[in-house]
């Protein structure tokens, strides 16, 4: 028996009993207390309250039977009395007896206590009933799981009541108060609940005895005695009805069920995880079709297999369907450029137009429907109840890293199949109770191949790797994973270093996603990725155009320039034969045009409806088509206008190239220019020109604008057809791109610092000290990994 520490200072504790019908709740108040009992009712109901007193280790201990209930929500008069007491009493804890052999159905009221907060002793009743059955239960696993003290009792027997008591005596004397649990319930009833919560704190209207949260639980699942406590007609209250009436449109819509229902399947699924950890059945005497799959889904060796199967089949099923509605997206916004071109004047607000919004935000848009796709993906496993299991077979692999299982969800809803979102990841570490391992994970989460990284990977590895797509998004996902697993490592380490705690996983029911549900979920979220870049992507990318337009070439820098073009153009106007032909600068436009619809592919060769210029054009124009594709040399016979056209192409060559160089120029001038190239100075290393360094720079705000800044950058350095083709195609003609620096870019996109909204969430989370160690660690990781990466890629002679 517990002797009295000196420690701890003799008072009366009270404690009350609980637990489901059948589950030995009098038997063991009996045990506890004897003859010393007293039997009255409740205030005001006619419900029986029986109380009992025991010294015991120099302690009086006041025992409170509560009536039998299944669960804390107010369904029947015992469940609302219980409730009741426990909010309005407080007393030091709850024993809360569980019948052993059952423990799928009677620990659900133990998590509901453990969401309500206070303090809590696991008496584990019938534990020989339970081996008879074949049940073995870890009751040091169990303990661990549920962060609550767990004691083996036969209370009919009278064995391990001093144990119990010895517990409760320990627990009360830490003294520690009520500590509520926070657990996930989906990410659209999460929401709610969380709207629900702040909406609670800033009216300052709750009696302070409920938590918050807890409030907004009960609010959610229609409790009508809580939802009573806020005044009728008040704002408060019918802002809480609009909120609950979303949530629950939402998720009839989606799930067609209740609100209720899925908190409680999400419940038993938390229970679930639990059990499979902690209890073995020697005989299974029913197997469910969800036991059954998950046998099979789960297994150690099988289930890994299969997951990364299931990745890979999405990716492919993602990158086939919509390739060619990107290319129609592509072409379409190709399209409404050259339409303001001709609409708008030259100059700066033609440039802001089709550089500045229809390259940089239609690089984006033109991705939709691989965001749709993959969203779609994302949805059929969440609704599935398949995403569940990934996290549970993670959890093997992120416990050697030092994260906590639920770790795995943070990581994965940021992006671990590549769609996610790093911000919702940064909130649901909030159920990581350990503050160690909750920032190891706040620092990592934004390593994850977020939706917002998509379109960069998706441009490049179309640019470059068009023919392994799958297989490249497969690889940057597993890469992701290491990084994101080995920087924890390091982490956990060294500033984080401390012992791991255990991990309880849902797992809900394997169910049939609705056609409505998957819609929906895919919508919503396809939707925010538009509107995002209709915001936000959309004023930065004019911010940035203005960066990379102004101050621009000073005066001396464009008069050479100017100067240079002149001599371009009195050469080739002078030059002999070609004089006959080009005598203006509008015979040349005319020339261009006609060599132009030769090398469109979706254009029609020039035909009869054309001006007596251009018919005698044509001849000239059509030679220098030919050459520019390779199909004749200059020593071709028997055409006159063959050395001509050559001429006219070495000129429009250095034309070109002279413009190329003015353009650059141009760019470096600007103020976003001198920004990136001064990081070149850095960057070169790592394959980054100025340009990329620009985007970069822009992607702080938001991951997709890297798209849209170098759609910007290369349409204002860019003429004629080059300043038209989708922005794989310009990458893929420029010479400083190749697959080892796209493959670089890729990585260090990665890697490098959580974009702003992150940022702010995960100083909110921990601390700006934290958000300032991460964009320090994640540059740090970016740089060196990218620089490896590049630099054994040219010493084996990837990238000369």
């Amino acid at each position: 028996m517990l002797e009295n520490p000196d420690n701890i200072v003799n008072r009366t504790i009270t404690i009350a009993l609980s637990g489901n019908p059948n589950a030995g709740k009098t038997t063991l108040f009996n045990a506890i207390t004897g003859a010393r009992q007293h039997i009255a009712n409740y205030p005001g109901v006619t419900v029986e309250k029986k109380t009992g007193r025991v010294n015991h280790a120099g302690h009086e201990i006041v025992v409170v039977d509560l009536p039998g209930t299944y669960s804390l929500t107010a369904y029947s008069l015992e469940e609302i009395v219980a409730r009741n007491f426990l909010i309005d009493e407080r007393p030091d804890l709850v024993v809360d007896i569980v019948d052993a052999s059952n423990l799928d159905r009677n620990l659900y009221l133990a998590l509901q206590f453990k969401e309500l907060g206070i303090p809590l002793i696991i008496a584990l009743n019938m534990i020989d009933m339970a081996e008879k059955r074949g049940i073995s239960i870890d009751y040091e696993a169990l303990t661990l799981l549920l962060g609550v003290p767990v004691v083996p009792i036969i209370a009919r027997e009278s064995e391990g009541i001093n144990e119990l008591m010895d517990k409760v005596v320990e627990v009360a004397g830490l003294g520690r108060g009520w500590q509520p649990e926070l657990i996930s319930y989906g990410m659209d009833i999460d929401q709610g609940i969380d709207n629900l919560d702040n909406l609670i704190k800033k009216a300052h209207v709750r009696d302070e005895k409920y938590p918050s949260r807890w409030l907004a639980l009960k609010c959610i699942e229609g409790d009508p005695e809580i939802r009573g406590l806020f005044p009728e007609n008040s704002p408060i209250k019918e802002r809480i009805n609009a909120i609950c009436g979303q949530v629950s449109t939402h998720i009839h819509k989606t799930l067609e069920d209740a609100p209720e229902g899925i908190i409680a399947e999400h419940r038993y699924g938390y229970i679930a995880g639990i059990i499979k950890k902690s209890v073995k059945r020697k005989i299974e005497s029913r197997i469910d079709l969800s036991d059954r799959a998950d046998m099979i889904l789960t297994n150690r060796v099988l289930g890994p297999v299969i997951m990364l199967v299931i990745l890979y089949g999405i990716y492919a099923f993602t990158f086939n369907l919509s390739r060619a509605p990107i290319g129609w997206l592509e072409k379409g916004f190709g399209l409404l450029g050259d339409l303001f071109s001709l609409i708008l004047p030259e100059g700066n607000l033609q440039s802001l137009v089709i550089s500045g919004i229809i390259d940089g935000v239609g690089g984006i848009l033109s991705f939709v429907p691989l965001i749709m796709f993959m969203f779609l993906a994302i949805a059929i496993m969440e609704d599935s109840g398949y995403m569940a299991r990934i996290a549970y077979m993670l959890d093997r692999v992120l416990r050697w890293f030092g994260l906590h299982g639920n770790s795995v969800m943070a990581l994965i809803v940021s992006g671990g199949i590549s769609g996610g979102c790093a911000v919702p990841g940064v909130l649901a570490t909030r159920t990581l109770r350990d503050p160690k391992e909750r920032v190891a994970t706040l620092l990592v989460v934004p390593f994850m191949n977020c939706g917002a990284k998509l379109p960069v990977y998706a441009m490049l590895i179309a640019a470059f790797f068009a023919e392994h797509q799958a297989k490249m998004m497969f690889i940057f996902t597993l890469m992701s994973w290491f990084f994101a697993l080995f920087a924890a490592k390091l982490i956990r380490a060294t500033v984080l270093r401390g012992p791991k705690t255990p991990f309880v996983m849902e797992l809900p029911p394997y169910r049939a996603p609705t056609l409505k549900g998957m819609a929906i979920h895919t919508w919503e979220r396809t939707w925010q990725y538009i509107k995002k870049a209709g915001t936000v992507i959309l004023g930065v990318s004019i911010i940035l155009w203005a960066a990379m337009t102004f101050p621009g070439l000073n005066r001396e820098q464009a008069a050479e320039y100017e100067r240079q073009e002149k001599i371009l153009m009195t050469e080739v106007l002078s030059s002999p034969g070609i004089s006959e032909f080009i005598r203006t600068l509008d015979d040349m436009k005319v020339l261009d045009d006609l060599i132009d619809s030769y090398e469109r592919p979706e254009s029609s060769v020039p035909g009869e409806a054309m001006s007596s210029r251009e018919n005698q054009l044509l001849p000239l124009a059509e030679a220098a088509a030919e050459l520019k594709k390779g199909y004749r040399t200059e020593k071709g016979e028997g055409d006159p206008y063959l050395s001509l056209a050559y001429r006219y192409i070495e000129y429009k060559n250095r034309a070109d190239l002279l413009e190329r160089e003015k353009n650059a120029d141009r760019l470096k001038a600007t103020a976003a220019g001198r920004i990136g190239s001064l990081m070149e100075t850095i960057t070169r290393h790592i394959g980054l020109d100025y340009r990329t360094n620009i985007a970069l720079i822009g992607g702080l705000a938001a991951k997709e604008v890297i798209v849209s800044t170098l759609g910007t950058a290369y349409s204002l350095g860019e003429e004629g057809l080059e300043a038209k083709a989708p922005l794989p195609e310009r990458l893929r003609a420029d010479k400083g791109w190749n697959p080892l620096v796209a493959f670089t870019l890729i990585l260090f996109t990665m890697l490098y610092v959580p974009c702003l909204v992150t940022l702010v969430s995960i100083a909110r989370e921990s601390s700006w000290l934290w958000a300032g160690f991460s964009v320090c660690f994640n540059l740090f990781t970016a740089f060196i990994i990218s620089f490896i990466v590049y630099q054994t890629g040219l010493a084996l002679g990837i990238g000369v």
